[in-house]
């Protein structure tokens, strides 16, 4: 098998995670602080994802707030199922805390078919 073909394989086997979260701009300035110095981190701190990125949604949005996507990449499903099962409930759990009533989100999961 080429290396090309053997990359190709092993990037079908990827995933991302991704969280969309609207924040209502009364505290926006603050999830945005908490999610790249605390949130982010911790969630890379499982060990169970390779990289994160974050990126605004450019939408308006009828309810107002501000939309965000953020797209943590892990290597296989069975290490997505690891954080569900040990790590998200707690890590959800902390944003409910600071951030109560001001949020919602919702969460994919996308399988990375190829790069170019």
């Amino acid at each position: 098998m080429n290396l090309f073909l053997e990359l190709e394989l092993e990037l079908e086997k990827m995933y991302i995670y991704n969280v969309t979260t609207n924040i209502e701009a009364s505290v926006h300035d603050e999830w945005i602080s908490w999610m790249r110095e605390v949130h982010i981190p911790d969630v890379l701190a499982t060990g169970k994802f390779l990289s994160a990125k974050m990126a605004k949604v450019m939408v308006e949005e009828e309810m107002g707030g501000i939309t965000y996507s953020v797209q943590f990449t892990t290597v296989d499903k069975e290490t997505l199922e690891k954080y569900y099962r040990d790590d998200a409930d707690r890590l959800r759990q902390d944003a409910i805390k600071l951030f109560a009533g001001k949020f919602i989100s919702f969460r994919t999961e996308l399988q990375i078919v190829s790069e170019h």
